[in-house]
């Protein structure tokens, strides 16, 4: 292995197009390492007694990264991706490789912001670390106010800054010189630091569905933009489950694969086609509240996962053990939300307004702690973003950016409106096997499932 090099640890930043800070790399012109490191802590129970990464979510994951690696064998790169404690496997790979400077993506998740501080801290003073906000449509220092800042509504934040976007970047037309990672790869293999990650290519899929990597994300980008869905997206969006009703960018844009600039460079040029409308509107409105969820991420750190949110107010829920296996499950007794969480278990996804209906559901009829149904979603959701979705979840709950204090969806409602004829829920078997209730012992506590 090559002496004396730069690495460029990716992220959620897995791409080579619109990406500034690999051009950046680039034009530095030393040898670069590049590496991905799965999280082995991710496959671990966490506080909540759940799995950090469900089946759906690692295999796009591990698609993703597939179709990085050849992106980069095109421009006679590798990719390096190992399983470990990011911070150990960082920290020996800069020793190896003698690094002079390492490149990472900002990351507005509070743990993988402390990773960076961990390695940064336990590293030589020489080193040079370089990072870069690129997973937003608009940068920091486009906004009329500093982060810490963040209007404390989306509604604040969005007439703030809604004329404003950048265009995508071009990719690196040429990477420096390429290394050998077989050496880095066994060494840390055989010093247990790291075990080996297998990557196959994905295929493509012939009709709708996820598949991880730029390939697939490009076709459905291509796809979505030259049909008619975009003119109508504001009316078609709250469907819940009809493929082209909505844009289903969301797990592309999780992983960095495409980039927010990229989507709207596309809805601007259907736009100068096809004309502008309230729908083209509502999808780069949904890019800014993506962009706001992220920045209030970062502004807020750990606040993100606490029970009182960030006003330090707590919703009058516990944990009942029965009620959210049920809710898990799709056995409470509401059948929508049981087709929903049907449908979640089993591809990974859910509609917008799925979630905020089987969210609801959790925080107000089963009056569960918030935080265990957003840890369940962290899981489940083929899309899972860290700032989007417990940002979401504080929403509904009442403790984050909702100046109404919480949102409750009436399940009969929602039913009337959005599934009429039952047709989701006889789709997903939301009637099925419903035993919401709770299980007590003998003195009336809560008991645990086994």
């Amino acid at each position: 292995m090559t002496k004396s090099c730069d690495i460029y640890w990716f992220g959620s930043d897995l791409r080579l197009d619109d990406n500034h800070l690999l051009s950046r790399a680039a034009q530095a012109g030393r040898p670069l390492l590049f590496v991905y490191v799965v999280d082995r802590a991710l496959k671990a129970s966490n506080r909540y007694q759940l799995r950090g990464i469900g089946a759906a979510r690692e295999k796009f994951l591990l698609e993703s990264l597939a179709c990085l690696r050849e992106q980069l064998a095109s421009l006679d790169q590798t990719l390096l991706v190992v399983e470990g404690d990011p911070v150990k496997v960082i920290g020996a790979l800069i020793e190896r490789c003698s690094a002079t400077t390492v490149y990472r993506g900002e990351q507005v998740g509070w743990d993988e912001w402390s990773q960076w501080r961990q390695v940064v801290a336990q590293s030589s003073a020489s080193i040079s670390w370089q990072s870069g906000w690129q997973h937003t449509l608009l940068q920091p220092n486009q906004l009329p106010f500093s982060v810490e800042q963040l209007p404390n509504s989306f509604s604040k934040f969005r007439r703030a800054v809604e004329p404003l976007f950048e265009m995508p970047l071009q990719p690196p037309s040429d990477l420096p010189t390429a290394i050998d990672l077989s050496d880095a790869e066994s060494y840390l293999v055989d010093a247990q630091i790291a075990s080996k990650v297998s990557l196959t290519p994905p295929t493509l899929p012939s009709e709708e569905g996820f598949v991880g990597g730029k390939a697939a994300a490009w076709q459905h980008l291509q796809s979505y933009f030259s049909s008619p869905q975009p003119a109508c997206y504001k009316v078609t969006r709250n469907a819940l489950s009809d493929w082209p009703s909505s844009t289903k960018f969301s797990p592309w844009l999780a992983l960095g694969v495409i980039s927010p600039r990229q989507v709207a460079a596309q809805v601007r040029q259907y736009e100068a086609e096809h004309g502008a409308n309230d729908s083209t509107y509502w999808i780069l409105f949904e890019l800014l509240w993506r962009d706001y969820f992220q920045f209030y991420s970062y502004r807020y750190g750990k606040k993100l996962f606490t029970f009182g949110g960030i006003e330090n107010r707590s919703p009058l829920t516990s944990f009942y053990p029965q009620r959210f296996a049920a809710w898990c499950h799709g056995r409470t007794a509401y059948p929508l939300v049981n087709a929903a969480m049907n449908e979640l278990r089993a591809t990974g996804y859910l509609s917008n307004r799925a979630r905020q209906i089987v969210a609801s559901c959790l925080v107000n009829e089963l009056q569960v702690d918030w935080r265990y149904g957003a840890a369940f979603f962290e899981q489940q959701l083929v899309d899972y973003d860290v700032a989007s979705n417990w940002g979401n979840w504080q929403y509904i709950a009442g403790v984050g950016a909702d100046p109404r204090g919480g949102r409750h969806f009436s399940i009969e409602k929602q039913t009337s409106l959005y599934d009429p004829q039952g047709e989701y829920i006889a789709q997903w078997q939301g009637e099925a096997e419903r035993s919401w209730g709770d299980a007590v012992d003998l003195v009336d506590w809560p008991r645990e499932l086994h």
